[in-house]
């Protein structure tokens, strides 16, 4: 795997833990910036959203742009907002930031995605796309924690000092590794890429990508709450616990990039199924603390290889999109990753307790299943494996 592929990881772990860190300083940011607590997290949900608009909008932006060009742009413009973040007093300047923080984010996640797969070869598909995917889980084991402990050390504005800082080694690498040539020059136009990208297949791989998302980022939102009040797990075990699920999401990713290419259509499937019965699996045992030891790390592990593995199925299914595949990919992913704790509040809020979340996460697997189920059959039969997520004509 070329050194520059991790060096995108790298990048995308920083905006992995910018994504998430917020959870940990809110407290702080309402105090200093005398704001309410709802408040200060709207600055997580204007992250969310502008990802998912972000992501075809910006890949439309660098898509005639040379690759090195695209990812240094918007990393440099990711670390410039996070500096302005760390020094600003003003709430409408900090909001503003994470939206155009966001944006960078999503714009520098659909070249990256394009570019490690194109710099690892086809035969290496999945395994690069674990790798880019790769910096969000170590993120969420070691980046969302350190931002957490910075924040309660030094205040709030230090954890956007160090991703700022982060950065900085993956701009160095990419500026001296990836190629600095021009887009291939029979790149389609970005009319027959978008034409390419709606296909009945590929939109419901899309659609599966996002419930399956949903589902995990569901659960992971409210594991604080599932663990202190319906476990009964003292306040220490959190940290544990999502360090758990982080380490479990690093392997899933690891493991299937290395073996998602050999049988994607078997492996991809089992990983639906096993993801659906897991999450029905936690809710039945929530209030057993050794299976929610056991039920974490694994329920990481598979939603996130699962969820590199359609990732990469998205590249099989869009040839004909080369640059805007990504965006899509990353769109899907990050509409889950919004939509699936909002459906778990509500569970919350309607009063089925804490519990509801999983059940939640449960179902939308469920949906999953059948999404995945339609985009096998939405083509005639010697198509079909090309249409099932993960899948590939004659592979499996």
């Amino acid at each position: 795997m070329p050194f520059s592929v991790y060096a995108l990881g790298l990048a995308v772990f920083a905006q992995g833990t910018s994504e998430f860190m917020l959870s940990g300083l809110l407290s702080g940011i309402s105090s200093e910036l005398h704001v309410s607590i709802p408040a200060a997290a709207l600055l997580t949900s204007a992250f969310a959203v502008g990802l998912v608009i972000g992501a075809p909008l910006m890949a439309l932006l660098g898509r005639n742009w040379p690759r090195r060009r695209a990812l240094l742009f918007f990393l440099c413009v990711f670390a410039a907002v996070h500096v302005v973040g760390a020094v600003t007093s003003s709430y409408g300047l900090l909001l503003a930031t994470r939206v155009v923080g966001a944006l960078a984010n999503a714009g520098f996640w659909a070249v990256a995605l394009v570019t490690a797969v194109a710099l690892a070869g086809p035969g290496a598909r999945a395994r690069a796309t674990s790798v880019v995917v790769g910096g969000v889980t170590v993120a969420c084991v070691a980046g969302v924690p350190a931002g957490a402990w910075l924040g309660g050390q030094w205040g709030w504005r230090a954890a956007f000092w160090a991703v700022a800082l982060v950065s900085l080694p993956a701009i160095a690498v990419i500026a001296a590794a990836i190629p600095a040539g021009r887009p291939p020059s029979a790149l389609p136009s970005a009319r027959a890429e978008l034409r390419s990208l709606a296909g009945r297949g590929l939109r419901l791989t899309l659609l599966t990508s996002a419930l399956v998302q949903g589902a995990t980022f569901c659960a992971f939102s409210y594991l604080e709450p599932i663990a202190t009040r319906v476990t009964g797990f003292g306040p220490a075990w959190v940290p544990v616990l999502l360090a758990l699920f982080g380490t479990g999401s690093f392997i899933g990713v690891t493991v299937c990039g290395r073996v998602i290419d050999s049988r994607p259509i078997a492996l991809t499937a089992a990983g639906l199924v096993a993801l659906a019965l897991g999450w029905a699996l936690f809710a039945c045992t929530a209030g057993s603390p050794a299976a929610v030891v056991v039920l974490v790390p694994v329920q990481g592990m598979l939603a996130f290889g699962t969820g590199t593995a359609l990732i990469s199925h998205v590249f099989r299914l869009a040839p004909g999109a080369p640059t805007l595949a990504g965006s899509f990919a990353t769109a899907a992913f990050n509409v889950g990753g919004a939509l699936g704790p909002w459906i778990g509040g509500l569970a919350i809020g309607a009063g089925y307790g804490f519990r509801a979340p999983l059940w939640v996460s449960a179902l939308l697997m469920a949906l999953a299943l059948g999404a995945a189920g339609a985009a096998w059959s939405c083509r005639p039969a010697p198509e079909a494996a090309a249409a099932v997520p993960g899948g590939a004509p004659g592979s499996g």
